[in-house]
């Protein structure tokens, strides 16, 4: 084999949307321990924001962005035994390179895709279905009975944590930024979808538990939202920060947690799949509820990946409802 030259986005300064350009870049041989991967579907995501805008630095400059994609192994290097030639394959992982038609990618970050699992559906899924698995299942492991909050509850991980909560007994209250959305949570498994513009849901919550609160708030929006999520709080409560959508939460004052003895957390993905082991088993368990229909990803629309810039914008300004898939 030799290098091949392919399209991919590119930023070459960080930035607004503009940053975004389509170029053509090399792809070269798998080394060892990688595979050669052909995308058949990217997945949009927050974290590709971040990374554009240098909220979250990278580590040199021109570099393709994106964290998720779907596609068929091409080739592999010496030691790879995860996967083989010709294996439909996803991963939400490091390292950055998304955005392209071609891709290296270290072996041991792919997992195969089962027979009911369509391309499209796998980039859609991958993070931010994993997202909810250990938000879920294991940062704050919920129980029958409990109440939560979700923040954006109509956004791509919101859908999927309103579902699963749902089918696992919970109590799901959402916020929202439109009616339209508010419908679209309801349908997902929210029991109570309330509008987050002027603060108000924090006394609607509190009529809905009773005065009690919530047991937990899985947010990821950030600054707009944090402390009213503290507000929305049980005795004991635990809020669960693993996004910043709104921009960075402010310097906290840690006595605040003490009115309700509350707990914080701010996890993040990659922790929880670092080794192979939990990653597998984080997306096996992803699969299986998509598979059993407990869990729709809802994929609200696909772009060309080419017009990624407009995709960042509709992301940025929440008027996506669901997922957003790119297509190289």
């Amino acid at each position: 084999m030799c290098p091949t030259m392919c399209k991919a986005v590119r930023i070459h300064e960080t930035g607004g949307a503009e940053v975004l350009k389509w170029e053509d870049v090399e792809v070269g041989d798998p080394s060892p321990g990688e595979a050669l991967l052909r995308h058949t579907a990217v997945g949009l995501n927050y974290i590709d924001i971040y990374h554009r805008s240098g909220l979250y630095p990278l580590p040199e400059l021109p570099a393709v962005i994106g964290m998720e994609g779907a596609g068929v192994v091409e080739a592999v290097g010496d030691g790879v035994d995860e996967v083989v030639v010709g294996d439909r394959v996803a991963y939400a992982a490091s390292p950055v390179g998304a955005y392209a038609e071609k891709r290296l990618m270290p072996a041991d970050r792919l997992v195969t895709l089962p027979e009911g699992i369509d391309d499209v559906s796998a980039a859609a899924m991958m993070l931010k279905g994993m997202t909810a698995q250990y938000l879920l299942r294991r940062t704050h492991a919920v129980k029958a009975g409990e109440t939560i909050l979700v923040h954006a509850a109509a956004g791509g991980v919101g859908l999927i944590l309103c579902q699963w909560a749902s089918h696992l007994g919970v109590r799901v209250i959402g916020t929202v930024g439109s009616e339209a959305k508010a419908e679209e949570a309801k349908a997902h498994g929210c029991d109570h979808a309330l509008l987050y513009k002027g603060g108000g849901y924090v006394q609607e919550i509190e009529a809905i538990t009773a005065g009690r609160g919530v047991d937990v708030v899985y947010d990821g929006v950030g600054r707009e939202t944090f402390n009213s999520s503290l507000e929305c709080l049980a005795m004991l409560g635990h809020l669960v920060s693993f996004g910043q959508a709104s921009g960075a939460v402010p310097p906290l004052e840690f006595g605040l947690l003490s009115a309700k003895s509350a707990t914080l957390t701010r996890p993040v993905l990659f922790h929880y799949t670092a080794s192979r082991e939990d990653l597998v088993a984080t997306a096996g368990e992803l699969f299986d509820v998509v598979d059993q229909g407990v869990v729709e990803i809802k994929v609200s629309a696909t772009r060309p990946l080419a017009e990624v810039a407009q995709a960042h914008l509709d992301l940025e300004a929440r008027r996506t409802i669901g997922s957003t898939v790119l297509i190289p």
